[in-house]
C-alpha cells in the first residue's frame, strides 16, 4: 500500500527555518545587550575608580598647597628676622665708621695734602682739601682705592689751580680738590684685597 503525504511540507520546514533564525536572532541581540551590559559596567566601574583616585589626589594637593603656604610665610619670616639682623649688625657697624674713617685718611694722606672739609651720607664721604700738584692728588687717590682696607672707589669730582699766600711776597700754586669716596662697614672691609681705583685724570682749572 502505497501513502502519499498530502500536508505542505514545504511550508511546514520553512516555517520551522524561519523560527529557528528568529530564536538565533534574538539570543545574538540578548548576547550583544549582555555584552554591551558587562562592558558599560566595567567602564563605569573604571571612571568611579579614577574619580576616585581624583579625590585622592585632589586632597592631597590641596594639603601640599597648604603646606607650601606655611613654608612660605616660614621663609617669608625668616627672611624679616635675618633684615633685621642685618640691620641691627649694620648700625653696630656703623658706629666705629667716623674711627675708621679718620684713622685711614690719617694713614693714607701724603705729604703735602690737606683736608679743608669732609662730609659723611651713610658709607658715602665727600672730601675737600688742598695739595701742593696734582701728583699729589693722583696719590692720594692711589692710597684711598689701593692701599685702604675700609676706603674703596675714589672719585675725583674736581681739581682747581688756586694759589696761597705765605707771606706778603711769598705766593705759592696749589691744587684745591674734591674727591668722593665709599667707606666700607665691618663686613665689607674684612672681604676687601684691592680696591680698584675709579678716580679719573686729575685735570686743572
Amino acid at each position: 500500500m502505497i501513502l502519499i503525504n498530502l500536508l505542505p511540507h514545504r511550508e511546514a520546514a520553512r516555517k520551522r527555518r524561519k523560527d529557528m533564525f528568529n530564536v538565533g536572532l534574538g539570543l545574538s541581540a540578548l548576547s550583544g545587550v549582555l555584552i554591551a551590559g558587562l562592558i558599560f559596567l566595567w567602564f563605569q566601574a573604571q571612571i568611579s575608580d579614577q574619580q576616585d583616585k581624583n579625590q585622592i589626589l585632589k586632597t592631597e594637593i590641596t594639603k601640599f598647597d597648604k603646606q607650601i603656604k606655611d613654608i612660605a610665610g616660614l621663609e617669608a619670616e625668616i627672611a624679616a628676622l635675618r633684615a633685621r639682623q642685618q640691620a641691627v649688625e649694620d648700625l653696630q657697624a656703623d658706629r666705629n665708621m667716623p674711627v675708621h674713617l679718620l684713622t685711614e685718611l690719617v694713614r693714607q694722606l701724603p705729604e703735602g695734602v690737606y683736608i679743608n672739609s669732609m662730609r659723611q651720607d651713610g658709607q658715602n664721604v665727600a672730601l675737600q682739601g688742598v695739595a701742593q700738584s696734582n701728583e699729589r692728588v693722583s696719590e692720594l687717590l692711589r692710597n684711598l682705592g689701593t692701599k685702604s682696607a675700609w676706603l674703596t672707589r675714589p672719585e675725583l669730582i674736581e681739581i682747581v689751580a688756586g694759589s696761597v699766600s705765605l707771606g706778603p711776597r711769598d705766593q705759592r700754586r696749589v691744587s684745591n680738590f674734591k674727591i668722593n669716596v665709599k667707606l666700607l662697614r665691618a663686613g665689607e672691609a674684612s672681604g676687601t684685597t684691592a680696591p680698584a681705583v675709579a678716580a679719573s685724570s686729575p685735570v686743572a682749572k
